[in-house]
């Protein structure tokens, strides 16, 4: 262990309000002082994997990685390799596309019976809307109902959604509003769960990659899926998108929005949670939609992630007895650590939940906005 590393990352810390084996819920107890060297050789995943290696921990691990990054000492940290790699490997390959079906076998298909615990009884695994809810149940249909009041849904038109997950959306759409619709993902057990919740309604979810897409729709929305669409393919993502579209039609993007543009994602994410991930920002959303849609809204309700993030880990915690028999313990720590640093990391706000309303020409005599 080098004590230089030590002195350093402690100092950094110590600017956060963070002790290492202080006695508040927010410190930091250190099991293993090869961390030090870990972490600035390797960065977020060094960080990442040490919790799940049980090398450090922290009572209140939310809090602790919100205070560091509200506290931004991850801006004095020397470049480390994992994320030098993750930049590289950004820039020279299109993973996204020469790997299409990779993060749903690496994430949503490890078990539907993990994510039925976790999330709402609709199975919506993206940000609820709690501006007047009082249960991850409720934010789960107030986001929803909020999305297709946005895009003004009415009986008998045709939905298309991108990325549809378990099928929740046009599910609820189907049986609030009259509408019909398609759903595609890459995920096999999303695919097979969605189309079993949704018989006897006019909506099926096909096991498909969006860009073999054909047809026109009413309205096209995306929920949760554009950050697995990659920078150098927006462009075409939103071609082929406007391609779909009835030319009086609305599309909704629901996505997870970072504040500054980047070619890649994070080390640990990557790796161990969304392979091949990465978060749009504003600029590159309006790059890929010039010339293709008129920007009727933009809604930012980040803070919100927090608090269902916050339920999820709730959820998780509750149901491990059960589940700890199909996963094991690095599974469990691994996946406490991602609940809760992207709380903090929407908590801290260095992450946005956007919906953007967008329309092929404008609609006429403009757009009302819902909140």
């Amino acid at each position: 262990m080098s004590l230089k590393a030590k002195n350093f990352i402690e100092s950094q810390l110590h600017r956060a309000g963070v002790l290492i084996n202080g006695n508040r819920a927010w410190d930091i107890q250190v099991h293993d002082e090869r961390l030090y060297d870990r972490v600035m050789r390797d960065g977020t995943l060094g960080l990442g994997e040490g919790y799940m290696d049980g090398w450090w921990e922290s009572q209140a691990l939310d809090q602790s990685l919100f205070r560091i990054m509200n506290a931004k000492i991850q801006n004095a940290f020397p470049r480390d390799i994992a994320l030098v790699l993750s930049t590289l490997r950004g820039r020279l390959l299109n993973t996204q596309r020469l790997r299409v079906k990779e993060v749903a076998e690496k994430h949503y298909d490890i078990g539907n019976d993990l994510y039925a615990a976790m999330l709402d009884k609709r199975m919506i695994y993206s940000c609820g809307y709690w501006k007047e809810a009082k249960s991850l149940d409720e934010a789960q249909e107030a986001k929803l109902d909020l999305v297709c009041k946005k895009i003004g849904l009415e009986p008998g038109m045709r939905v298309l959604d991108i990325g549809s997950g378990w099928g929740g959306f046009l599910q609820f759409a189907a049986e609030r509003y009259g509408v019909n619709g398609v759903g595609v993902t890459v995920s096999k057990e999303q695919a097979t769960l969605a189309n079993e919740r949704s018989k006897g309604l006019p909506v099926e979810t096909l096991l498909q990659d969006y860009m073999s897409l054909e047809g026109q729709f009413d309205r096209v929305i995306s929920i949760g899926m554009f950050e697995h669409v990659g920078y150098k393919n927006y462009r075409r993502y939103f071609e082929k998108a406007r391609s779909l579209v009835s030319d009086d039609g609305l599309m909704l993007l629901h996505s997870i929005g970072g504040n500054h543009s980047t070619t890649h994602g994070d080390p640990w994410s990557e790796k161990y949670i969304f392979p091949n991930g990465m978060l749009p920002s504003v600029a590159q959303i309006g790059a890929g939609t010039e010339n293709l849609f008129v920007m009727e809204d933009w809604h930012n309700f980040g803070a919100d992630y927090d608090k269902t993030l916050m339920a999820w880990y709730e959820n998780f915690q509750e149901a491990w007895p059960a589940l700890k028999s199909q996963y094991d313990d690095r599974f469990y720590r691994m996946w406490s650590y991602y609940l809760r640093v992207f709380a903090a990391l929407f908590r801290s706000r260095n992450i946005g939940l956007w919906q953007v309303v967008l329309s092929p020409y404008g609609v006429p005599g403009g757009y009302t906005s819902v909140r």
